[in-house]
């Protein structure tokens, strides 16, 4: 029941909305240099060298939001290099939701990445094609999370869900707060064509550019969440209780079936005892 009344509490409270500036609300973590906030905070860009890739990390911690980011991918040949875009909370039972962007060689698409860990577990992998080449421009790539499912959008198209099914045995990140982390690495050994393809470091360095960040998302601090329970507001919070309408289940049945490369809720193979719950209790692919 005490789990249930904080949920309640939850879906009464406004939103904290921040806009973006890479300045205010992000440290950069690693990198040697870089990493680089450019444009009086307005434009924030990752490199890869030999020598090391780059990465950042959010000043605030989130307890659910609709995080915005336009993101650019690194261009050319981007075999072995991965872009890592995602939401963590720390410890070995931790959460997360992933978007990661898996280089190629010149004229091959990007494999778009995306998993799923609730308490540690994860294994839920699904991987998709873009219907646009993400290294020519800036792309808004979105992740809502709400007490009731997680959507992951681009450009503001669904291209997966993650729904709470927790009467069904199946953990949902509902209590961690998490920060919001970028990265810029090396990963040759399986990026591309599982290994097979390595980087060519006579390309380097790799960059990827990131710009508008925006969190309508619950801040969390010192134990307490910056969300008040005081207003009523349904514009500002309207995401809290967001789900797919027909016309977004549309949408993602379209990318799913036209761009969706991988889903482990048909890979019978991996799971020969029988696919997780969440994979035949409901649409969660």
């Amino acid at each position: 029941m005490a789990s249930s009344s904080i949920l309640v509490l939850m879906l009464s409270m406004l939103v904290v909305a921040s806009g973006g500036n890479f300045n205010q609300d992000f440290d950069i973590t690693w990198g040697d240099g870089r990493a680089k906030i450019l444009n009086n905070g307005q434009l924030l860009t990752l490199s890869l060298d030999k020598a090391s890739g780059s990465g950042f990390q959010s000043r605030n911690e989130y307890l659910f939001g609709k995080i915005d980011m336009q993101l650019k991918l690194v261009s050319g040949n981007s075999a072995g290099t991965v872009t890592a875009y995602y939401l963590s909370s720390q410890g070995s039972a931790h959460d997360e939701i992933d978007f990661e962007f898996l280089g190629n060689l010149s004229g091959d698409p990007y494999i778009l990445h995306t998993n799923v860990f609730s308490q540690g577990k994860g294994n839920r992998e699904q991987q998709f094609y873009l219907w646009f080449d993400p290294t020519a421009d800036f792309h808004t790539y979105s992740i809502l999370w709400n007490p009731q499912l997680i959507i992951f959008s681009v450009d503001g198209t669904p291209i997966r869900q993650f729904k709470n099914l927790e009467s069904k045995g199946v953990a949902y990140p509902k209590n961690q707060p998490m920060r919001i982390y970028s990265s810029l690495w090396n990963a040759d050994d399986w990026a591309t064509r599982g290994g097979l393809v390595k980087t060519d470091w006579s390309q380097a360095p790799f960059t990827a550019s990131y710009r508008n960040f925006n969190a309508n998302a619950c801040v969390w601090s010192s134990g307490s969440s910056s969300c008040s329970k005081n207003s009523s507001s349904t514009t500002s919070n309207a995401w809290l209780y967001q789900e797919l309408d027909s016309s977004s289940q549309e949408k993602l049945k379209w990318v799913q079936k036209n761009y969706m490369i991988y889903n482990y809720c048909t890979d019978t193979k991996r799971f020969p005892q029988g696919l997780p719950p969440e994979c035949t209790a409901t649409n969660n692919s």
